[in-house]
């Protein structure tokens, strides 16, 4: 007893799994809290007859319960000695199974019982090992879904699998409405199907070693693209320094011999005006002495001078002193239209070249097109009066019950047309599936103007109808038609930034074959729009 003594767990309940309160012991020999067997008792289906909850040995009528006192004394002194309670790793936690027998403090499940249909935890599960009446029950790993290998209509555990059916039964279903089918035994099943497994598993490392191989190619074509880029980027500075740097050498070299030009200019200037400036001195000293003169009295002194007035030479005014002070520039003013005409054609060919370089090519495979999938839903606000929306906002049909949708200033209520919530600029890629006589896909800036016209009758939308008969591209009033038969499955790809949209039949296998292509220059954000007739729908396929 001493021994014992020593293992908590000998003197604990088996139901609340806590040092025994009150302990009694039955005829089977095991001892519980007295509270905890009572409370088990009570919960008995079949009543008149009760059980061990470890050995299940049944007694009837009701054991009278008396407190076994050596085991409470010995139950106070674990107690007092601070008895340990069952380890943690015991406790339930996130995603664990409870024991279906622990009424007090669930614990965790080890073992699930084909036979019980329940789950024990360590405790509850020794009788499964100690006794003989549990030898044919079948112990397998913790199951979170025991009644998911139940049958719903006979209460049986499904040990059959029907082959005609493709599903587990149990074995009351192959003598009802399995009669005749071909049913074997799971086991037979799950090692036919086994078998089939390393088949898939071969498939499945084919498809792996393909995948990785496609991936490690493309990790290097998208290293080579950096690396071709960074190059780029470098040589487009380089070249870019190498103008500047030369530009404004010629500036300098430019500017210093417009101002040595200029001072020898100027001091032509400086120095003809001197020589002007003394000349109209000494004609205006003439003209003086000519005055006094004219004003003497006295006609012998005003005839000996006279003479010497009129011997003073004339002013030269015939001589040319129209000087051209900004003639020496005009060669500058001349070259510097040159340079920006140069500078102009230059700007030209980066630009081409920058186009070039954002001209993105467009995708080839479903799969490539698949990378750019949208999701998009519709716009209750803008859904005309006989078109329903479902599925979430997005399936759109026409229906003649007019719907009672609140007034909104930007519903459609002309024609039976729809757009979508979201507006797009990027690169975008959806597929719609449509069905009745005819539905128009369309794109189109958001505006007044959209509201009073319907889908490709204005520059602001561009669209593709589409009928039993044929489909038609509109844009701006004008159409295109279509020669490409079309799927009822279609497929519109967007390069927002460098103005490409084009619409795609799409067929059942994923192959694209373009119905319309348009280039173009997009200043605002598209909303992806429908028109619906009579009869008609369109459903907005989920993202690959």
């Amino acid at each position: 007893m001493a021994e014992s003594c020593k293992e908590p767990h000998s003197l604990s309940c088996s139901i609340c799994l806590d040092i025994l309160k009150g302990p009694v012991t039955l005829h089977c020999g095991h001892s519980y809290c007295m509270a905890c067997v009572n409370g088990y008792w009570d919960q008995e289906v079949c009543k008149g007859v009760y059980s061990c909850p470890q050995c299940r040995q049944l007694f009837s009528p009701r054991p009278v319960l008396n407190m076994n006192t050596v085991l409470a004394d010995l139950a106070e002194k674990m107690s007092g000695a601070g008895a340990l309670a069952p380890p943690e790793k015991d406790e339930v936690g996130p995603g664990d199974v409870e024991c279906d027998f622990c009424s007090v403090r669930k614990l965790k499940a080890v073992k699930s019982c084909l036979m019980c249909l329940a789950s024990y935890c360590a405790t509850h599960l020794q009788p499964h090992y100690e006794s003989a009446a549990f030898k044919r029950h079948k112990l397998v790993e913790v199951s979170a879904s025991m009644q998911e290998k139940i049958c719903p209509k006979h209460d049986k555990l499904l040990e059959v699998y029907c082959r005609s059916d493709g599903q587990c039964i149990c074995l009351l279903c192959v003598m009802d409405e399995h009669k005749g089918h071909d049913t074997v035994s799971a086991a037979s099943e799950r090692k036919e199907k086994q078998k089939q497994f390393g088949k898939k598993k071969q498939r499945y490392q084919h498809g792996i070693q393909e995948k990785e191989k496609q991936l490690q190619q493309l990790r290097q074509k998208v290293k080579a693209l950096q690396g071709s880029g960074a190059a780029a980027v470098d040589q487009n500075e380089k070249a870019y320094a190498e103008f500047v740097l030369m530009a404004d050498k010629r500036r300098c070299a430019v500017n210093e011999l417009i101002r040595v030009q200029e001072m020898a200019v100027v001091s032509r200037a400086e120095a003809l005006m001197d020589r002007l400036e003394k000349e109209v001195s000494d004609l205006k000293k003439g003209e003086c002495k000519l005055k006094q003169l004219s004003l003497t009295e006295d006609h012998i002194h005003f005839l000996q001078s006279c003479q010497s007035i009129f011997d003073c030479p004339e002013p030269d005014v015939s001589a040319d002193f129209n000087i051209h002070l900004h003639a020496p520039f005009d060669f500058v003013t001349k070259a510097i239209s040159n340079l920006r005409d140069k500078m102009e054609n230059l700007a030209k060919t980066i630009a081409e070249m920058s186009e070039e370089i954002q001209a993105d090519p467009d995708p080839k495979t479903g799969q490539e097109f698949s990378l750019y999938s949208c999701h998009l839903t519709l716009d209750p606000n803008t859904a005309s009066v006989n078109l329903l929306l479902s599925e979430g906002n997005r399936k759109v049909t026409w229906v003649k019950k007019a719907q009672g949708y609140p007034n909104h200033p930007e519903r459609f209520t002309e024609y039976d047309q729809v757009l979508c919530t979201e507006g797009l600029s990027g690169v975008c890629y959806w597929e719609v599936d449509w069905q009745g006589p005819r539905v128009e896909v369309a794109v189109c800036y958001k505006g007044a103007e959209l509201l009073e016209n319907g889908f490709g009758y204005t520059d602001q939308s561009w669209c593709i109808s589409l009928s039993n008969h044929g489909c038609t591209f509109w844009h701006g009033e004008g159409k295109t038609k279509i020669s490409t038969p079309c799927s009822s499955i279609v497929g519109v790809y967007l390069n927002h930034k460098v103005g490409s949209l084009c619409f795609y039949s799409v067929s059942d296998s994923g192959q694209m074959m373009l119905l319309h292509r348009v280039q173009t220059t997009f200043s605002q954000p598209l909303y992806p729009g429908f028109m619906v007739s009579r009869g008609a729908s369109v459903r907005i396929l989920s993202p690959k």
